[in-house]
């Protein structure tokens, strides 16, 4: 499947769900570097909200044609069985530009403070294009410092590694956002630092995001 059809299937996702869904969030961060854009939503399948349904778009461009093969498309929905309000479980189906489609099962740990919010999610892929059995760790945290009346200093960061059959480096990130936060809108500078491969290239980019927050009731 070709890149331009992938980036079709996010813009449709986001503009299917973001009104329907509980939770939608939409960021853009460019630089010198390369240009991001990305988009999470999570939305209730029951009263109780016993089960979610989550989708993750982000679509990552270089700059500069010496660095095209970093290009990078990703779509990945996944049904969570809420088991309380800090564990999850639950099966993804996840397309990437670069490694193609698998299949994933993860296990959510959820944090929520009034300032502080962690999440950890370890999970096991099933690459089509490799029969590859892979493991994954994400990490995601935030802190916010209330200012004054709407206004939060704002620190964020999100970390992942991907291992090919849990002992062979395949791609990683750590990605930094401060910044300030004013009612549902965050913007600041990011730092993304990105590896990729068995023996990893890195790559460092710098500039400036801007995230909305959609919540509905």
């Amino acid at each position: 499947m070709k890149k331009t059809n992938i980036l079709l299937i996010i813009i449709f996702l986001v503009f299917n769900q973001k009104i329907k869904s509980q939770i939608t969030q939409l960021e853009l961060a460019s630089g010198i570097s390369k240009t991001d854009f990305s988009y999470f939503s999570i939305k209730p399948l029951n009263k109780k909200e016993t089960f979610s349904i989550s989708t993750l778009a982000f679509f990552q461009k270089y700059h500069g044609k010496e660095h095209l093969i970093f290009d990078e498309i990703g779509v990945q929905t996944t049904v969570f069985w809420n088991i309380n309000k800090f564990l999850s479980v639950g099966p993804s189906l996840y397309y990437n530009s670069v490694a193609g489609f698998s299949e994933r099962i993860s296990l959510l740990v959820s944090i929520k403070k009034e300032k502080f919010t962690l999440s950890v999610i370890p999970s096991i892929a099933h690459l089509e294009l490799t029969n590859f059995i892979n493991g994954e760790l994400f990490l995601q945290l935030q802190f916010v410092q209330p200012i004054k009346k709407h206004w939060k200093f704002l620190l964020s960061a999100q970390v992942l590694s991907h291992w090919d059959k849990f002992s062979k480096h395949s791609r990683s990130f750590q990605q930094i956002r401060t910044g300030c936060s004013y009612k549902k809108n965050q913007f600041g500078l990011f730092v993304d630092f990105d590896q990729y491969g068995q023996n990893p290239i890195s790559k460092t980019s710098v500039g400036l995001f801007f995230r909305k927050i959609f919540i509905n009731n």
